[in-house]
């Protein structure tokens, strides 16, 4: 489970990341380029994932 959890939490960040990078129109080829809805979420989602990994690695 703990392993589970990390991958998920590793995907996640990435996750976050890209909609983070494509919120900032820095990268391009989707309906979310340029809006910065996405970028808080993609940041949101970065930290929840950060969040994630650190608990479950604590355990």
């Amino acid at each position: 489970m703990k392993f589970a959890l990390s991958i998920v939490s590793v995907l996640l960040v990435i996750m976050g990341g890209i909609w983070a990078l494509q919120g900032l129109s820095i990268l391009g080829g989707s309906f979310m380029v340029g809006q910065t809805r996405w970028l808080y979420i993609g940041l949101l989602t970065m930290i929840f994932g950060g969040v994630l990994f650190f608990v479950t690695r604590r355990r």
